[in-house]
């Protein structure tokens, strides 16, 4: 997996000088299900990720296991029943910010990613609205969106229907810098 997230970002950014490029280690990404019987919530701190500020492109990746939940029997139906995370390993957003942007400029900008959205091993085209923070050199990345399962083909047993959200809302915190 980690030659797959390496590779990922060597395609992503081949073309990049150092200087350009602003990157996450410990990114935030969590989710949130609203339903009639319970509400679920999962977060991983471990987010990779990827600005170049020479192109726009932007790149982000999560395991999958890598989500924690207030019940272990959560995340274990999460990854065996829904996200199947033996077989599909990571979640991937890759795409392009289409809003000029002045990266040595401290400012917030609000911003848009048109690319690629891969989860459960299905590619979805999306624009992702987000807001970038720019304040000495780091960039803090921080966008709400929503998911439907169905677009990724993750399936909701009928005996759980009424437990878990058909969309989902996905938030993400991610501290980038250029060290």
């Amino acid at each position: 997996m980690k030659q797959f997230i390496s590779l990922l970002f060597t395609v992503c950014f081949l073309s990049s000088y150092a200087q350009d490029l602003y990157k996450a280690t410990n990114g935030e990404i969590s989710f949130f299900s609203e339903a009639p019987v319970e509400n679920i919530s999962a977060v991983n701190k471990n987010a990779k990720a990827l600005i170049n500020a020479k192109n726009n492109e932007v790149a982000f990746v999560v395991t999958n296991v890598g989500f924690k939940f207030e019940k272990l029997l959560m995340e274990e139906h999460f990854n065996e029943n829904y996200m199947e995370s033996h077989k599909y390993k990571v979640s991937v957003f890759k795409g392009k910010i289409i809003n000029e942007i002045d990266f040595t400029k401290d400012g917030t900008y609000e911003v848009t990613a048109k690319g690629t959205l891969d989860i459960h091993g299905v590619t979805v085209e999306r624009e992702i609205k987000g807001t970038l923070t720019i304040i000495n050199g780091n960039i803090t990345l921080t966008s709400e969106f929503d998911v439907a399962l169905k677009d990724h083909k993750i399936k909701i047993p009928k005996v759980v229907i009424k437990n878990i959200a058909e969309v989902i809302k996905v938030s993400i915190n991610i501290q980038f810098s250029n060290k």
